[in-house]
C-alpha cells in the first residue's frame, strides 16, 4: 500500500546506513540491505506515530529504488491520518461523526493498537472516502 524510499549508506562498521529522504529524522542502520529494511520500517512506524502525535503532516512517498513497505494496517491507518489532514479534521470531528468515544478514535491512529477492518471503513466512511485494496507483486 504505501512504502518510502530508503537510501542505505555503508558505513564503518560494515554495516548500511538506513534514512529517508521523507522523514529526516528517521536514521537507523542494518547488518545487510534486509536488515536495514527490516529496521527501516520499524523506524518508519516511529516517525510516523510521532508525526500524528504532534499533529504534523505525513509525506506521501517520493520515487526511490529501494523502499520499505509500511505493514498494511499502517498505512491504513496514515492514509485516514492524510485523508483527514487534507480536509482539515481532527480526531474530534471524526468522533463526533462516527458518534464514538475519544479513546475509539485515538486508538484508531495508535500504529501499536490492531484496529478492526471494519472500524477503520467506517472512519473512512464518516469523512466521505473509500479505503481500496490491491495486489501487487512482491519486489
Amino acid at each position: 500500500m504505501l512504502s518510502y524510499p530508503i537510501t542505505l549508506t555503508p558505513d564503518d562498521n560494515d554495516t548500511l546506513f538506513a534514512t529517508s529522504p521523507d522523514f529526516p529524522e528517521l536514521k537507523t542502520f542494518g547488518d545487510d540491505q534486509d536488515d536495514a529494511l527490516m529496521h527501516a520500517v520499524d523506524a518508519l512506524e516511529e516517525a510516523i506515530a510521532c508525526r500524528i502525535a504532534d499533529r504534523e503532516d505525513i509525506p506521501s512517498p517520493s520515487r526511490g529504488r529501494v523502499r520499505a513497505a509500511l505493514p498494511t494496517q499502517t498505512a491504513m491507518k496514515v492514509l485516514l491520518y492524510q485523508a483527514m489532514q487534507e480536509q482539515g479534521l481532527k480526531k474530534s470531528d471524526l468522533a463526533r461523526r462516527l458518534a464514538w468515544h475519544s479513546p475509539q478514535v485515538d486508538r484508531l491512529f495508535d500504529l501499536r493498537h490492531a484496529s478492526r477492518i471494519d472500524q477503520i471503513d467506517a472512519a473512512f466512511a464518516a469523512i466521505g472516502r473509500r479505503l481500496e485494496v490491491g495486489v501487487n507483486e512482491a519486489v
